[in-house]
């Protein structure tokens, strides 16, 4: 086929209406085809269906049809995929699913037992292991740490386990799982102890807050002593965060009358303290690839 450029430059528009173009030659076609902007839009459809009809370019209807492709997969994100991004247990994210297991566990536990999960009744609490002054450090010590895994009613589970996911995305994988776990469990201990010590009246306390305060303390001391972990506006932008979470929990504590802020203090310093005295992880060898609320 003779390319276009051997053509006239400029031939003279047909007029499809009165001269067919069936006399044309393939490349006087195919130049009326490519340049059909500069022709009256007639010109251009006429040139094209010409050379359809040789059978020089495929025409619409000629195209073979689109086999209809395998069904797509279902998105697997949602609901269902987030649960199990929160509540799954997988590489260095394994304390914090246990502690919000643990802690769901015992609250339908205590509703099963016929308590109301809405309210739970101070007496209630008390049977199942709150820290109750009269009871505890006479000879029930293990009050101590049972009470942070009950909660005075539905929503102040839902906010304890939403900071404690917060935390422990954000922890874990800095500290490990075994000592966030340890210090969780010995800041709440702590923040059981600083709530008895406080209230010197009396106390029938519950929740996880105190061991929550204690994450809090811990993240704070590893972003101090271990610097390299994160980048300079990482750690800025961290420490900030969840420094104003923190003082907003505490402030949200003096507040409300119910809350028992002497059990985050305490949780929040143990924390801390052992933050700056546990032992850095090392690092891993390369694989391949009512009551008051604590």
């Amino acid at each position: 086929m003779p390319d276009s450029a051997s053509l006239p430059p400029d031939p003279l528009p047909p007029d499809p209406a009165t001269t067919p173009l069936t006399g044309y030659t393939e490349a006087e076609l195919l130049y009326l085809a490519r340049h059909a902007s500069e022709y009256p839009p007639a010109v251009g459809q006429a040139a094209g269906h010409e050379l359809q009809r040789r059978g020089l370019v495929p025409s619409p209807e000629a195209a073979p049809p689109r086999l209809a492709g395998p069904p797509e997969a279902a998105d697997p994100g949602g609901v269902a995929a987030t649960l199990r991004g929160v509540f799954g247990f997988r590489a260095g994210y394994r304390a914090t699913p246990a502690l919000l297991w643990l802690n769901l566990v015992a609250y339908l536990l205590l509703g099963l037992a016929g308590t109301n999960l809405l309210k739970p009744a101070g007496a209630d609490l008390i049977r199942w292991g709150s820290n109750y002054s009269p009871l505890t450090l006479p000879g029930q010590p293990w009050r101590l740490l049972t009470s942070t895994f009950l909660h005075g009613g539905f929503g102040h589970l839902l906010l304890n386990l939403l900071t404690l996911v917060f935390l422990g995305l954000l922890t874990e994988r800095l500290v490990g799982s075994r000592r966030l776990l340890v210090v969780y469990l010995l800041s709440g201990v702590s923040a059981s102890l600083t709530s008895l010590w406080w209230h010197s009246q009396g106390v029938n306390s519950v929740g996880a807050s105190g061991a929550i305060f204690g994450l809090y303390g811990l993240l704070l001391a590893t972003l101090l002593r271990r610097p390299a972990s994160l980048s300079r506006s990482e750690r800025a932008a961290l420490g900030l965060f969840v420094l104003y979470f923190m003082v907003n929990s505490l402030v949200g504590g003096l507040e409300a009358h119910t809350t028992d802020n002497a059990a985050h203090v305490g949780g929040l310093l143990a924390g801390a303290v052992l933050g700056a005295l546990l032992p850095p992880p090392r690092p891993a060898d390369p694989k391949p690839a009512a009551p008051r609320n604590a």
